[in-house]
């Protein structure tokens, strides 16, 4: 028997206006992340506390649309990271063509070593990520972890990964 947890009075709402919030984020430039918008909001409504609110539908509408620009601003990172890491690895190399792809495949050995080590989970999810171009929270959703975590494993990939970049600059 499975017992279902207590829906609070935001949640009923959040529940009842779905479909109003999901056109809102479309309408508001959110396009394809609309879904994934709302599923972050719906972690946060669920996992925090609050007060009685006044207008939970007006307060859903303001918090849908905070966490819209989270995700914009999310985005642009990353395409900022992308550009500033494919410039850097744009380097004109002095050698032959077949030296360069040896090279390369050397290192691109030597980062799956690096991913490995930090464990398979984050390994996946930086794959999913940066490969598949997959959603942190639907990453989220697919592993059972929160937002926070696949953030967490996203970012030990990434020191781990800048630290092998440094060690092939000093090379």
């Amino acid at each position: 028997m499975t017992i279902a947890p207590a829906i609070d009075g935001l949640q009923r709402v959040f529940l009842s206006e779905r479909a109003k919030l999901l056109r809102f984020l479309a309408v508001r430039g959110a396009g394809e992340d609309a879904e994934d918008v709302l599923q972050d909001l719906w972690q946060r409504i669920t996992s925090a506390r609050h007060e009685p609110i006044g207008d939970p539908l007006s307060y859903l509408f303001r918090a849908a649309e905070n966490v819209m620009r989270d995700h914009q601003r999310s985005h642009v990172s990353r395409a900022r990271r992308q550009r500033d890491w494919h410039d850097a690895s744009a380097i004109d190399y002095d050698e032959q063509p077949g030296e360069r792809a040896l090279i390369a495949r050397e290192r691109l050995q030597e980062a799956e070593q690096v991913l490995a080590a930090l464990g398979p989970r984050v390994a996946e999810i930086f794959r999913k990520y940066r490969l598949e171009g997959m959603g942190q929270a639907a990453i989220a959703r697919e592993f059972g972890l929160s937002l926070s975590s696949v953030e967490k494993d996203l970012h030990k990939a990434y020191r781990a990964l800048a630290q092998l970049r440094a060690k092939f600059d000093a090379e």
